[in-house]
């Protein structure tokens, strides 16, 4: 069983007891995170704004990946 988190990352509670942190999301689980769309994303990796971790046909991003994404077009209005 999955539970989200405040900071919007899963962690996995089967079996053990023992919680461990989602790493990497998926284009869809990503696109939901960052307030877009799957195909948006998928554009932001195309054009290089998002890295990727690719196996086989299968894509995911990095949990860390998409905040420093998030941090690096910040901005801040001066008033």
């Amino acid at each position: 069983m999955e539970k989200m988190t405040e900071t919007g990352n899963t962690e996995s509670r089967e079996g053990s007891g023992v919680t461990i942190p989602k790493r990497l999301y998926t284009i869809e689980e990503a696109a939901i995170y960052l307030g877009r769309t799957s195909w948006s994303v998928r554009e932001l990796i195309w054009k290089g704004h998002l890295p990727s971790v690719r196996v086989g046909r299968r894509v995911h991003l990095d949990f860390n990946d998409l905040n420093r994404f998030v941090d690096r077009y910040k901005t801040q209005e001066l008033r």
